[in-house]
């Protein structure tokens, strides 16, 4: 035998009628839901640099022991990696304007 009457696929049947059953709660496990996810959403620019899911998980990575080491240690562990001191200027020795005028 052949059903004549096909259920749509994206309709939900006329006896699933939610608002006469009791109990129901809209939204019951939302919560819950949402803290098991961890999404982010990024600008297309930054996307565009990291083909892949890991490449991103790998620079956050980096950026944070990057962090972490600088918070322990109070700055960069190496002097070579710190920023070139600029050299002192000779100062030429000159009497103030002050002096000059007495």
């Amino acid at each position: 035998m052949k059903k004549t009457n096909p259920i749509p696929a994206d309709d939900m049947r006329a006896e699933y009628d939610f608002a006469s059953m009791k109990g129901g709660v809209r939204g019951k496990y939302a919560r819950r839901a949402r803290e098991g996810t961890n999404i982010v959403l990024i600008e297309p620019e930054v996307a565009d640099a990291f083909p892949t899911e890991q490449a991103v998980n790998e620079a956050l990575k980096g950026v944070l022991n990057t962090a972490r080491a600088v918070r322990s240690t109070g700055g960069l562990p190496n002097r070579a990696l710190q920023p070139a001191s600029r050299t002192k200027r000779k100062s030429k020795s000159r009497k103030s304007s002050r002096a000059a005028r007495g």
